[in-house]
């Protein structure tokens, strides 16, 4: 096949290295708008599960990943510096760049061309293929451009958040809640390097404007951050990009649905297809095992519609139930005052529970009773059933929440 991805993040270059493994003899070009070395984001999580269908998938690019990532072993909540919560929890952490350099080279090894500076602003704009994949991201211009015939749903959430990094190096996962005059504002941080780590902040817009960051430049914007996070950075700095050299990147969250996933030769793959909360650290995990479902339905069946079919109704099946988990999972920090008055160890219990539908139906401190209730259920009936082996297995699943 002559293949043409739009878009050079980790589902474009990924679903490339795939096809070209099972057959060399496909023809396909990456055409990304960045220049090399060049991303607004800063470190990505990966999660063990993601790691096994990787080194499954591509054995080489895996142990890349793997030894580039940094580990953290623990989730540690603080509430305006006064409560403190520490629990076992594990994950990785990588620098989004270096992702994308391990998976650029080895998709070049395999003689995928990857061609940046190359803007796609419409279908004219692309060389003839018999497969065009669409994976420029939640604001897909691909997508948008045929927004009626994918049936494209977008929702904007109500918080402002924005993307840093760090010289600090984290080696625990971090949320840190701080109250300010305005009202809350908190962060998420986690290593994502050897001295490095990504560090995201989020508020509502309100607390955002009350604090002067609509109309603060990006320099005064790092100084006030890092004056409100001074007990979590411990004097480090932090470190914005800016696109237009004025402000920082302050976004509002998008949720991005399809109901059809591909028109005509055209197919969507990660961000393009499912934009969802960040907050789920779901995005490069969701983005690269749809490279492998399209990649696997292309190898099983030699007829495309339906080999673009099978993968839309796989992958939609896949993420029904996390979508509306990221949904949750928002609600719940755009309600956070229903939640931080709470003591800390039942803050910290219905953080990790804020995927829950019944959640923001039930009073906090109700739900948190019978949450202890069904949890001390749960490890009496693995204790009489199954013994210790199953209380690991249910402790290991609790941490990765």
């Amino acid at each position: 096949m002559k293949i043409v991805c739009v878009g050079g993040g980790p589902a474009g270059l990924y679903f490339s290295i795939l096809m070209k493994r099972r057959d060399p003899r496909h023809d396909i070009t990456i055409l990304e708008r960045n220049a090399a070395g060049s991303t607004y984001g800063w470190g990505v999580t990966v999660w063990e599960d993601l790691l096994e269908t990787l080194r499954h998938s591509d054995p080489e690019s895996a142990r890349m990943i793997s030894d580039s990532a940094s580990r953290w072993h623990v989730q540690r909540v603080e509430v305006d510096g006064k409560r403190s919560v520490q629990t076992a929890g594990f994950g990785y952490g990588l620098e989004r760049q270096r992702l994308l350099d391990i998976l650029t080279e080895r998709a070049r090894n395999l003689g995928v061309r990857v061609e940046f500076e190359r803007s796609v602003m419409s279908g004219e704009d692309l060389p003839e293929a018999d497969l065009v994949v669409a994976c420029d991201g939640v604001n897909s211009i691909l997508r948008e451009q045929d927004s009626e015939r994918f049936a494209t749903g977008i929702q904007v959430g109500r918080n402002k958040h924005v993307w840093l990094g760090t010289d600090k190096a984290f080696d625990a996962f971090v949320f840190a809640f701080v109250k300010t005059d305005a009202g809350w504002i908190w962060c998420y941080a986690y290593g994502s390097g050897r001295d490095s780590s990504t560090f995201i902040v989020e508020c509502p817009p309100e607390v955002w404007a009350g604090l002067g960051f609509d109309v603060m430049s990006a320099d005064d914007s790092l100084a006030a951050l890092e004056k409100l996070f001074e007990r979590q950075l411990g004097g480090h700095q932090l470190i914005g990009k800016s696109r237009n050299g004025t402000a920082l990147p302050w976004l509002s969250l998008r949720f991005v649905t399809n109901g059809h996933w591909h028109v005509g030769k055209t197919v969507l793959m990660g961000d393009s297809a499912h934009a969802i909360y960040f907050n789920i650290g779901s995005g490069t995990k969701l983005a690269m095992e749809d490279a492998v479902a399209l990649a696997g339905q292309l190898q099983r069946d030699a007829n495309l519609d339906t080999a673009l079919e099978a993968y839309e109704k796989e992958r939609k099946a896949k993420l029904r139930l996390l979508q509306s988990e990221a949904r949750f999972s928002a609600q719940w920090f755009e309600n956070i005052a229903r939640y931080i008055d709470l003591e800390p160890h039942q803050f910290f219990a219905l953080l990790r529970e804020r995927r829950s539908p019944l959640l923001p139906r039930v009073p906090p401190l109700l739900y948190f009773r019978f949450h202890q209730v069904m949890q001390t259920a749960v490890l009496r009936e693995l204790r009489k059933r199954v013994g210790p082996t199953a209380r690991a297995i249910y402790s290991r699943r609790q941490a990765h929440q």
